[in-house]
């Protein structure tokens, strides 16, 4: 598929920033388990992390298609999108279903960079994927909502200032569908930290900024409800297409890099007198993670193309996100492969990058459940779940 002038010129502008933070610089942030500060200052001056914000309130106006591309560039230059990829995305709940005031108030600072949006309070111990069963509470007395209950695997919260939290406002016995009386608050983490809200690191097999958070009795204001009480899940959901199609351009990215990587040491690499990728046993495998890299590609951007034109997109985004998964898992299990024991040392980068792609098979979402959500909704099968 022939890009555009402006996709291309998108893809070098990205790679030259990234070109200031080589493996040398993701390796030790690895190391320390460091937060990559300068790499995301330097992407929020370029503006690249308020491209899907727009132009009246200080971003770049652009669609999720060019958003997937500055995430994608990101990936394949060894880098990691998930330290600051939700500053993209989850200020789309308050793009779409804030109120102008709060738009007013929050967005052109999140755009500059001097509000830091990454956090999405969802997903909590005993629940999962059960999202419509979560147990944190928010309570309104007077003109304040009183948070109750815990978090888990919430990402760089320790790195943002605000954080979009689900909560259930109308006990759920009390509700016609399940589906019914969750709430979405923006909460002020620099106010709410010690105030009511605990927060406990996770360590985790890649550098992710992982948390567990408890709320006990934090103090919220009404004014910071997004949109109206009790359609929460709605507005949370309407969000995840964009989320599933720039995780699938991150797994391109990885993909990308992997397959990269792989044929340039299967090029050098000589064993028993030939480059090893003269041998079809290695060519083969590399040549197949591309083929199917390329194929999950063209449906990212099918699904970015029917997301930009505000059409259904639903099962395109969730297919996008599983091949594209697929394909970067696949692609790193080539390249480990092919590198054989220096695809375990630090220094090539690739068990890096190996343990970070693994998260995408089960994170934002499994392949399961997205295999879930296309045997029901789209082959019309009965509800697995």
């Amino acid at each position: 598929m022939k890009e555009s002038e402006l996709h291309q010129d998108l893809r070098q502008a990205v790679r030259k920033v990234c070109e200031r933070f080589p493996d040398a610089y993701w390796r030790e942030l690895d190391r320390q388990r460091a937060y990559p500060q300068e790499f995301v200052d330097a992407l929020t001056q370029a503006g690249y992390l308020a491209a899907l914000i727009p132009e009246e309130y200080g971003g770049a106006g652009l669609g999720i298609t060019e958003a997937s591309i500055i995430l994608e560039e990101i990936n394949r230059s060894g880098g990691n999108a998930g330290a600051c990829h939700a500053q993209m995305y989850t200020m789309g709940t308050l793009l779409r279903h804030g109120s102008e005031e709060q738009k007013r108030v929050y967005l052109p600072r999140i755009a500059e960079g001097t509000l830091r949006l990454q956090a999405f309070g969802i997903t909590e111990p005993n629940t999962g994927s059960d999202t419509t069963q979560l147990k944190t509470t928010a309570v309104r007395r007077g003109d304040r909502y009183v948070i109750n209950g815990q978090k888990v695997f919430i990402s760089r919260t320790e790195h943002s200032d605000l954080m979009l939290l689900l909560v259930r406002t109308t006990p759920v016995d009390q509700v016609r569908k399940r589906t019914e009386g969750l709430s979405v608050l923006l909460v002020d983490l620099r106010e709410a930290i010690g105030r009511g809200l605990t927060m406990r690191p996770i360590r985790t097999m890649m550098n992710h900024s992982a948390t567990e958070l408890f709320f006990e009795d934090l103090e919220v204001p009404v004014d910071n409800l997004i949109g109206e009480e009790g359609k929460g899940f709605h507005y949370i959901l309407d969000g995840m297409n964009a989320e599933r199609i720039l995780i699938a351009a991150e797994c391109i990215g990885d993909a990308r890099w992997f397959v990269g990587r792989a044929a340039e040491y299967a090029r050098r690499r000589v064993v028993f007198g030939r480059p090893i990728g003269q041998n079809q046993g290695v060519q083969f495998p590399i040549a197949r993670a591309y083929v199917n890299l390329e194929a999950a590609d063209l449906m990212r951007f099918r699904a970015a193309e029917l997301f930009d034109a505000g059409q259904p997109c639903g099962a395109e985004a969730n297919m996008a996100k599983l091949l594209a998964a697929d394909a970067s898992w696949e692609a790193a299990n080539v390249a480990l492969q092919t590198h054989g024991g220096f695809g375990f040392a630090e220094e090539y980068d690739v068990e890096r990058k190996f343990r970070e792609t693994r998260l995408y098979q089960v994170a934002p979402i499994s392949t399961n459940l997205i295999l879930s959500y296309v045997a029901e909704h789209v082959l019309g099968l009965p509800r697995s779940y």
